[in-house]
């Protein structure tokens, strides 16, 4: 049990901890936690929910995720991605169905973490990730055009196409100043940091605006009228739950477990990329499971790792836990000391936050990157995305899902017909012979979702060790995005630690991805030769000049 369940933090205590990591830490717990705040309202709030409940789960899930979990930096909290899965719930089920949905999340979440899977949630193809990830931002930006405009509409259609005939027919009863409150927002969000890069743009908006709205009384709704007084305690609920309907929460439960395991996870990799460190996967899957299970008692809703507020937390100095513990305690003083003034924040602000956020996870760079590569991962990208934007999250992913492994066995099939091409002969059996500081790696096999992760796991390790890298790719059939994907990052990174990557004996088809997705523009020409002897040779120079 304790290399399944061991957490960072008690790694880092072991390990000694010094008051100058302390204070780094604190100052980047506060500009975290000031950071959430306005997020963990917008989330909530978007979400169908009081905006109390956002609060709530930033500071018990942020607490528990940085205490059990198995990252040094992670944050938890409420994120945008869940913003689409609960407010279906909540339309569907109400609160209590929430509750019981999330708490069932956090059971799967634990179990995923003891069985192990935290490297097999890792194995998400990129398109599908994409795919559902752009789908929901879209969703959210669709979500909140009412608030935005300040349109008045009593009963907002859940559909994504019924509700867009909504706004065309309620267009004459735009709100001229939610209009300029949300665009003020937008831009002081985007812009802010141009001035200052210690205090959030979307902080920095809700206090301007804000008293900008009082001061001139402007005629907007705010979250006071909607949602009333927000309340200073947190208070301990339990569901009633109806064993007998209890059926009904295991696919939205799963949903849940799925999406928070996937993106916290990301965020643990991509944190792990920005401090040189390396999470504990199935560590982070339990302590998300705990703080899933835990903190709907509270009045919260799903938690996961935030990308965005992790790497906040990175670039402000923070490297262990105690990091995330000191955001969740800012966000609790926050909430008893100064909460009652949230209820006077515009409807219209937190639309203007949330469609940044909508832009910034959109990732449409990645998008179109996908839709120039195959018509295998074209397909799922957009199948997962028109999924996710028409019908439903827990559909899109279960179905790309499968349709990834359906369209991973056709293009075995394909590969599998095609005459064995002529490849590079091995001139050098024994690799001990090379010159020092010339390490090799070669990939056997489709470079696909299911391998991409360990490939480059192993070149990342091999390539830090060495001064020259060559890859031998003469038996990969094939790439597909996720593998383009991993690869661009590992050779980014090698590059970063100074180690040269050659490319030996790679196929026409695959040469024919690299330059399409432009990864070729990320190597020297000449580093990518058709023999591995060409490629020893081009190693022997280049250590000649270094």
């Amino acid at each position: 049990m304790g290399h399944l369940f061991n957490p960072k933090l008690v790694s880092v205590l072991k390990q000694g901890y010094s008051k100058h990591q302390f204070s780094k830490d604190v100052f980047a717990g506060i500009i975290v936690g000031i950071v959430a705040l306005p997020l963990a309202i917008a989330f909530a709030v978007a979400s169908g929910v009081s905006p109390e409940k956002g609060l709530v789960t930033a500071v018990i899930a942020g607490l528990i995720i940085s205490v059990l979990g198995g990252s040094r930096v992670q944050i938890g909290g409420p994120t945008g991605a869940f913003i689409v899965i609960v407010f279906g719930i909540v339309q569907t089920y109400g609160l209590d169905g929430l509750m019981i949905s999330t708490m069932l999340a956090g059971v799967f979440l634990i179990a995923f973490g003891l069985l192990r899977l935290g490297s097999l949630l890792k194995f998400i193809p990129h398109p599908l990730v994409v795919g559902f990830t752009s789908g929901i931002a879209l969703v959210i930006f669709t979500t909140q055009i009412k608030d935005a405009l300040g349109l008045e509409i009593a009963n907002l259609p859940a559909d994504f196409i019924p509700k867009w005939g909504s706004y065309f027919s309620e267009i004459s009863s735009i709100n001229p100043y939610a209009v300029g409150i949300s665009l003020a927002t937008i831009l002081i969000t985007i812009f802010s940091g141009k001035v200052t890069k210690k205090i959030p743009g979307s902080f920095i908006a809700i206090i301007v605006i804000t008293a900008l709205v009082q001061l001139l009384k402007l005629p907007v709704t705010t979250i006071e009228t909607v949602f009333g007084e927000i309340p200073k305690t947190i208070q301990v609920n339990f569901p009633g739950i109806e064993w007998s309907n209890l059926a009904n929460y295991i696919a939205p439960a799963l949903t849940i477990a799925l999406l928070g395991g996937i993106e916290s996870l990301l965020s643990a990799v991509v944190a792990d990329g920005m401090i040189g460190g390396n999470h504990r996967s199935n560590t982070e899957l339990i302590a998300q499971g705990v703080a899933n299970v835990v903190t709907p008692i509270f009045g919260g809703i799903p938690a996961t790792g935030a990308i965005a507020r992790t790497a906040t937390n990175v670039k402000n100095g923070g490297r262990t836990p105690v990091a995330g513990v000191i955001h969740a305690i800012t966000l609790l003083l926050i909430m008893l000391f100064f909460g009652q003034w949230a209820k006077l924040i515009p409807m219209s602000c937190l639309a203007g936050i949330l469609i940044v956020v909508a832009y910034n996870m959109s990732e449409w760079r990645s998008f179109v990157s996908i839709l120039k590569g195959s018509g295998f991962d074209i397909l799922i990208l957009l199948v997962t995305f028109f999924l996710t934007v028409l019908v439903d999250l827990t559909y899109a992913i279960q179905i790309g899902i499968a349709l990834s492994a359906l369209l991973f066995m056709k293009r075995m099939a394909d590969v599998s017909h095609q005459t064995e091409m002529e490849v590079d002969s091995d001139i050098l059996e024994n690799y001990n012979d090379l010159p020092e500081g010339v390490g090799i790696y070669e990939i056997s096999g489709p470079f696909f979702f299911a391998s991409a992760k360990q490939y480059c796991s192993t070149l990342k390790s091999i390539g830090q060790k060495s001064k020259v890298l060559i890859i031998r790719m003469r038996h990969v059939p094939f790439i597909d995005s996720t593998g383009l994907h991993n690869l661009e990052a590992v050779i980014e990174d090698l590059h970063h630690s100074k180690t040269t990557v050659i490319l030996s004996g790679v196929r026409p088809e695959v040469m024919k991805e690299l330059e399409k997705n432009k990864l070729v523009d990320l190597l020297d020409p000449n580093m990518i030769l058709p023999s591995f002897d060409l490629a020893v040779q081009k190693a022997k120079e280049q250590l000649s000049k270094i």
